[in-house]
């Protein structure tokens, strides 16, 4: 409970400062979300709940590219720049928040830390799956299905977390 309670406060700030964005949709952010809330209090492994840290990340990143975008704002690195910053205002407070299992010896796989692991692989898997929407529908100028984007991007962190949850039996 008292995680929940500090994270309040970062969570109020992220309402108060998201828009209407493009890139990835609000219910797919929120499953993201959600999907990170209902791990931890079923106690499920960290590597599974990293991979929803590192979706919800990416899905941050993308929102503020949009948002970007739509203001018209551009500088040096802007895409690059804006994901580094997410990626270090998530992993750098992990160990005050979770001292007691992030870069603890008993929560390595793979000799790598398993929220660590779990934050690379579903950042990437998340990615993965919102481009392979973007290329869809660029190629047929629809979804193939409603809900079609927000399925894409969360279906392969969903796989993963299957995948995580038997390897990590």
């Amino acid at each position: 409970m008292t995680r929940f309670l500090r994270l309040l406060p970062f969570a109020g700030f992220l309402f108060f400062v998201a828009q209407k964005a493009a890139a990835v949709c609000p219910v797919c952010t929120i499953a993201v979300g959600v999907g990170l809330g209902i791990s931890e209090r079923l106690g499920i492994d960290d590597s599974v709940a990293g991979l929803w840290i590192g979706g919800l990340t990416v899905s941050l990143s993308m929102w503020t590219h949009d948002w970007f975008e739509k203001r018209n704002i551009r500088f040096f690195a802007r895409d690059f720049l804006t994901a580094l910053g997410y990626f270090v205002l998530v992993v750098l407070p992990l160990p005050y928040f979770f001292s007691d299992i992030f870069a603890n010896p008993n929560h390595v796989l793979w000799g790598v830390d398993k929220l660590l692991l779990g934050i690379v692989i579903g950042s990437i898997a998340f990615f993965l799956g919102a481009d392979w929407y973007r290329r869809i529908k660029a190629k047929r100028g629809h979804a193939h299905f409603p809900f079609e984007k927000v399925a894409l991007p969360v279906l392969p962190l969903i796989l993963l977390s299957i995948f995580f949850y038997f390897v990590t039996l």
